[in-house]
């Protein structure tokens, strides 16, 4: 009896190594993937290309729908999709409480939903659905997008909760669009500006032809050295020839 008890002591610490394991193994194991947005940031009052990240997170069944509602208090003038192989698009306008102005001109309505059919996203894999937005706000320094994801087996994941700084993230959290200050010679267009690009191009011109005006140059300095050297080269000779004539007429005296 007491050696029982001894090799259930003995197991406790074993056991306890064992429970111990299982907890670490669990907090390591990482949160589920969510709908989110690619690349994380933008500038701001710049057009740009992103992209909705939608990973597909059950065994058992097939992401079928996307619905991704645009933010309404910054409204965006420009919104064109991507075309997505053996996916339907469908970008839905809604007047404007207060139109905005872009390039001068004053639009009214605005796409404020974009929704995504006809396709599957298989379990283990996902799928990324591209847009070309702007012109992004210069007041904001986020843009919040509520997204729902429909199953084939009917359930709808909403990712619509919008993190708060220095609070836990969202059990589902919405894609947010981090909005930075344009780097120094932007257009806005997400490069270089056009004039930039013409004087970098007027630049590079002037420099080929500097280049080439120098080689010219070198290859005509060239040729009169060869020349130079050829003439000396045969007056040397005529004077060796004139030298052995002197040479062997004196002998013969």
């Amino acid at each position: 009896m007491n050696a029982m008890r001894l090799r259930r002591l003995r197991r406790l610490p074993m056991m306890g190594g064992i429970a111990a394991g299982a907890l670490v193994v669990l907090a390591a194991t990482p949160a589920f993937a969510h709908v989110s947005v690619q690349p994380g940031q933008a500038e701001q009052g710049s057009y740009s290309t992103i992209a909705f990240k939608v990973p597909n997170e059950k065994d058992n069944a097939s992401t079928v729908k996307l619905e991704v509602t645009l933010p309404a208090d910054h409204p965006l003038a420009s919104v064109m999709a991507q075309p997505v192989p053996g996916w339907d698009v469908k970008l839905t306008k809604t007047k404007l409480a207060k139109p905005v102005e872009v390039h001068g001109e004053k639009i009214s309505e605005a796409v404020t939903k974009v929704t995504w059919t006809g396709g599957k996203i298989e379990p283990g894999t996902f799928q990324q659905f591209p847009l070309s937005v702007g012109e992004l706000p210069e007041d904001a320094d986020q843009l919040v997008f509520k997204a729902l994801q429909t199953y084939d087996d009917k359930e709808v994941v909403r990712w619509i909760e919008a993190p708060k700084d220095g609070a836990p993230e969202p059990e589902n959290p919405a894609p947010v669009l981090k909005l930075v200050k344009p780097a120094e010679g932007s257009d806005g267009h997400g490069g270089s500006s056009a004039s930039g690009d013409t004087d970098s191009a007027a630049e590079k011109a002037k420099a080929e032809k500097t280049e080439e005006t120098a080689s010219d140059s070198s290859g005509d300095s060239s040729d009169t050295t060869a020349r130079v050297l050829g003439i000396v080269g045969i007056v040397i000779g005529i004077a060796g020839v004139a030298f052995g004539v002197l040479a062997g007429r004196r002998r013969n005296a």
